[in-house]
């Protein structure tokens, strides 16, 4: 039996996980979003409002996981590269609709090939049921940490900053 105390990186999820997203976003940001000024958030933002159309920005916070803050800046960013547009809402003057502009569409348009191929790449020798089972996996494990409670405070298994172990 394992030692608790010791974590197998070749079997810990989250490390796993991060692996894999991590290769994929450093080669498709190079190939592909680096010759158009184009950071990974910056092509979630641009790939959501391509299949979803125009967006409250604290939708679009939710769906990309990037921080209102940091959405913010990017969105004044693509707005500046003439990528997508931004106007108060109709119904709220409080919100803000962020929607792609012709420019950004035709960029997208180009960019989903090549994000596909690197998909297709990434799952290759999966079954289609395989390739099914991890995407139902990964949904599930992404809820269940969505859903789990804020902060776990009164947890004995988490250190405190001061304890040296997190630097």
């Amino acid at each position: 039996m394992k030692d608790p105390r010791e974590l197998d990186l070749a079997e810990y999820v989250p490390y796993l996980v991060n692996r894999v997203g991590a290769i994929i976003a450093e080669q498709f940001g190079e190939e592909a979003l680096k010759p158009h000024r184009l950071s990974i958030a910056m092509w979630r933002v641009i790939a959501v409002l391509a299949s979803g159309g125009s967006r409250r920005q604290i939708d679009l916070a939710v769906l990309t996981s990037i921080d209102a803050s940091t959405l913010s800046r990017l969105i004044t960013r693509l707005v500046r590269m003439g990528l997508v547009t931004r106007a108060r809402s109709t119904s709220s003057s409080r919100e803000v609709a962020v929607k792609l502009s012709a420019k950004g569409r035709a960029l997208v348009d180009r960019l989903i090939p090549v994000a596909r191929d690197y998909e297709r790449t990434a799952i290759a020798g999966l079954t289609a049921a395989e390739l099914a089972l991890v995407k139902r996996c990964l949904r599930r494990i992404y809820a269940n940490m969505k859903n789990q409670p804020e902060a776990k405070k009164d947890s004995p298994h988490v250190l405190a900053p001061s304890a040296g172990l997190l630097a």
